[in-house]
């Protein structure tokens, strides 16, 4: 990988909508965890909060000219 590759991944990591939004898909987590997993609907949330994490990471993976 070269080092403008790893370079342009920090600097997109590093970004405030993205740290906030990293941020609040793991808080709510989180919450899940802390009020714990009684219902289908507390599976749906902790689904929901991983998806968007999971969105957040990818975005970093992939390249600028995407």
């Amino acid at each position: 990988m070269p080092i403008n590759a790893r370079r342009s991944r920090l600097e997109r990591a590093l970004r405030l909508e993205w740290l906030g939004q990293t941020a609040a898909s793991l808080c709510w987590i989180g919450s899940v965890f802390a009020y714990g997993i009684t219902s289908t609907g507390d599976w749906l949330q902790l689904c929901a909060a991983s998806a968007w994490l999971l969105a957040n990471t990818s975005a970093i993976m992939t390249s600028a000219e995407d």
